[in-house]
């Protein structure tokens, strides 16, 4: 289940602009990675900014990247603004969350039940700090505490509302990334972001949904509590060892990755990366996905993103 979002937009000729924001466009880009290279999932992931955007917040839209919030135009720069906030309705016309969910919905339609169609939100901590600016949250966690309760609650009422959306459209897995997570010490997670990366999960589940939790970065700190919050998936980072993170999670927590996207899946050859999806098998054992330690970058060779497909699968070709 490697993820796909500028690499499958290469693939099709599109503009990222367009695969991020027109549905037509990342399901063609999704479906041509799976048919073509054997991958068993179809994701509508694209870029951090959908909830931000429905919200009100500045997104900068490049013509060929993925979107970014602007920082310095953070829609919470000013905190009592928070209250005057409201969950954005998923569907509303037009928006990027309505856009998500036709997404999904296409990829239902075209691809069946063959491959598992995986929507995606943005954790409590992540959404935070695409609503604050991350800069400020880190300070905020310090010194307003019960203000980033407030925010991060709110934030898994949108992703909740979000997820249930897409779930109802066809998803069958939620992607949860909270990337930001992996910036905070042991500490300030524990207190701030674990109760509220819970509850999404719980909800999600409540959803009929299963989960698929994506937190980029240096996580070994915070695994032993990741164990506990039930997600049916954990991706783990390049940065994170796969024998440890095993006996820290326990036997049955089903892991994917971590091949180094950069220095093996992007510039390795096609041995390298066999090699290592194979070391990284034996690392985790059983109850392991085939992935990289993030995104495929856009330049990947495509024999490279094959390989993935063929060890999983112990292709000999």
């Amino acid at each position: 289940m490697p993820i796909t979002m500028m690499w499958a937009a290469d693939l099709i000729g599109a503009k990222y602009h367009d695969y991020a924001t027109c549905a037509q466009t990342q399901a063609a880009g999704q479906c041509a990675v799976a048919g073509d290279f054997g991958i068993d999932h179809v994701s509508v992931i694209s870029d951090p900014c959908c909830e931000a955007a429905d919200l009100g917040a500045a997104i900068f839209y490049p013509p060929d990247g993925p979107p970014a919030v602007i920082e310095e135009q953070a829609l919470l720069a000013d905190m009592s603004l928070l209250p005057t906030l409201r969950v954005p309705d998923p569907h509303r016309e037009g928006s990027r969350m309505a856009n998500r969910i036709a997404a999904i919905r296409l990829l239902r339609e075209r691809m069946g039940h063959t491959h598992v169609i995986e929507g995606w939100v943005e954790g409590p901590c992540a959404e935070s700090a695409d609503l604050r600016g991350i800069n400020t949250l880190m300070i905020d966690y310090y010194d307003d505490e019960d203000f980033v309760h407030e925010l991060a609650s709110f934030s898994v009422d949108v992703a909740l509302a979000f997820a249930r959306a897409q779930i109802e459209a066809g998803a069958d897995i939620i992607g949860v990334g909270d990337a930001a997570a992996s910036l905070t010490n042991r500490a300030i997670y524990d207190e701030f972001i674990f109760p509220h990366e819970k509850r999404l999960i719980d909800g999600i589940h409540a959803a009929g949904g299963r989960v698929r939790l994506h937190i980029c970065g240096r996580t070994s700190h915070l695994l032993d509590a990741i164990a506990q919050l039930g997600c049916s998936i954990v991706d783990l980072d390049t940065a994170v060892d796969l024998r440890s993170a095993r006996k820290t999670m326990g036997p049955r927590q089903v892991l994917l990755g971590n091949v180094d996207t950069v220095a093996i899946v992007n510039n390795g050859t096609r041995q390298q990366v066999r090699d290592a999806l194979a070391a990284c098998h034996e690392d985790a054992g059983p109850a392991w996905i085939a992935g990289a330690g993030c995104e495929i970058p856009r330049f990947t060779p495509a024999e490279n993103v094959l390989s993935f497909t063929q060890v999983a699968y112990n292709d000999p070709a």
